[in-house]
């Protein structure tokens, strides 16, 4: 992060502190410095063609002046007006509720936005800023928002092992804050930038990405999060619904996501089969080859579903569904079928902030129907056996992903890929004879076994122990909701 804009971070952050002492939340506080930020922008972008206009009366202009309870009264009006509005308007205010009572605070919020020119402020610098602001928010482990954001050197290092290429779709079905998206975003730009004509930079605006979240608040920072990035216009391309629910019909080139991480019997899916559970809600999904309440399993079939012929997808999946019976061997039999599966990415621990996180990425193409096996063989990298991380302690950097993505290679030249200590492959036939087709693979001595000496730094290993724990009671309590529900 640059300094202008860790400055500008630092001093709106600031002010947080105050709100505190008002009942103001880390999460209220970006949703509101979210909604003051688009209008103080548009103000400032007033007249120019492709920008979002708002109605009259509701605007910057119309808070700048007032203030006491004619201050709170306006605000609260214009963000219940703006969320009926259409396109990216609607998206950003929608259910929108001002948390902040005290009509001097806000006031004085709205002094420390109006100091900047933000439109003047390039997309890199608007977008560290924006996204300083949800990575502090993301560290407010109890206030939840952790679980919405993916270590940002995770995300950089999938990018730039799948590459993606102008003009392609690339779709994230379960975006959270868009850090899949805009981090595709930056490598385009990085990558072609100068390269790119006008169309191109045009479909890269408004066509290239695609995302989807079933929560509110979080659409709304992501809309946002992409506006500042230069991405959309007058659409948002966001939107608020759940994947899981139908095939929504649309195919994309690339696909990358870190779907929600946990289980909820109260929902389960209807299957080829047809089968049925006494859930309450159900998805009916004919395009499923499996029937379950397992999330990341649905997600998983989900993302094979809307995955275009040839496409890449890059999946951040906990450990359950490699070896998980029933449904998830049926699903990963498909994909060994359906799929080039080739690359596994053993993640690992402490990298996320909610705990008892044990994850992988998997990397796969999806082929033409066939009655040959489309994955010939299985590349393992093992990055959790010997390391220890803490999400603030010791941290997951970008460096120790490199010779992951060096081993990974360039599309179309894995068959130069050379085996390591960390990185080995597995034939389909081995595969296939292991117990529920269990890709659950690892071959590495874990040090700490055979030395004392080994032993991590006590923080490390006491967090190690407590996302063990976590990771064990995730399961029981996911078998005993599954007992319950039969």
């Amino acid at each position: 992060m640059n300094i202008q804009a860790s400055q500008l971070v630092q001093r709106v952050w600031n002010y947080a502190t105050v709100l505190r002492d008002d009942g103001v939340g880390y999460g209220d506080y970006v949703e509101q410095i979210t909604y003051l930020l688009f209008l103080k922008m548009s103000d400032e972008q007033a007249g120019a063609p492709g920008t979002t206009q708002l109605p009259a009366g509701k605007d910057w202009a119309s808070l700048r002046t007032l203030e006491g309870d004619a201050l709170e009264v306006q605000y609260r009006h214009i963000l219940i007006d703006l969320g009926k509005e259409p396109g990216l308007l609607g998206v950003i205010f929608k259910k929108a509720q001002n948390k902040i009572q005290n009509p001097a605070r806000l006031k004085h919020l709205i002094a420390l936005i109006d100091r900047e020119n933000w439109s003047g402020l390039g997309f890199d610098v608007k977008g560290e800023i924006y996204e300083g602001l949800l990575q502090k928010n993301a560290e407010d482990v109890k206030g939840g928002a952790g679980q919405y954001f993916t270590p940002r050197p995770l995300i950089e290092a999938i990018v730039d092992a799948v590459a993606p290429q102008p003009g392609q779709t690339i779709c994230d079905p379960a975006c959270g804050t868009a850090g899949f998206l805009l981090v595709a975003r930056d490598y385009l730009v990085d990558t072609f930038g100068e390269e790119l004509d006008r169309e191109q930079l045009k479909f890269l605006r408004d066509h290239t990405f695609h995302g989807t979240d079933i929560v509110d608040s979080v659409v709304r920072l992501a809309a946002m999060n992409l506006y500042l990035h230069g991405v959309g216009s007058t659409e948002s391309p966001v939107k608020n619904q759940d994947s899981l629910l139908s095939d929504p019909g649309d195919r994309y080139d690339l696909i990358l996501a870190n779907p929600p991480f946990g289980k909820k019997s109260s929902i389960t899916v209807i299957g080829e089969e047809g089968q049925t559970s006494k859930d309450t809600l159900t998805y009916e999904r004919p395009d499923f080859v499996a029937t379950t309440s397992n999330k990341q399993l649905n997600f998983l079939q989900h993302i094979y579903t809307i995955l275009k012929v040839n496409g890449t997808a890059a999946v951040v999946l906990p450990d359950n569904v490699l070896f998980e019976g029933g449904a998830g061997e049926t699903i990963r039999r498909k994909l060994l079928q359906d799929c080039d599966l080739h690359t596994l990415l053993r993640l690992p621990t402490g990298i996320f902030y909610a705990q008892g996180v044990k994850a992988n990425v998997l990397f796969f193409e999806k082929r033409a129907g066939s009655e040959q096996a489309q994955t010939a063989k299985l590349w393992v990298y093992d990055l959790r056996t010997n390391q220890h991380f803490t999400p603030k302690g010791n941290p997951l950097r970008r460096e120790h992903l490199q010779d992951f993505v060096q081993c990974y290679g360039r599309p179309g030249q894995r068959h130069q890929r050379q085996e390591t200590e960390q990185f080995r492959a597995f034939p389909l036939d081995q595969l296939l004879q292991r117990d529920k087709v269990n890709l659950d693979i690892f071959w590495l001595k874990d040090d700490s076994l055979e030395d004392s000496a080994t032993l991590p730094a006590p923080d490390i290993l006491a967090l190690e122990i407590t996302e063990n724990l976590q990771a064990a009671l995730a399961q029981f309590s996911s078998i005993a909701e599954e007992l319950g529900a039969e």
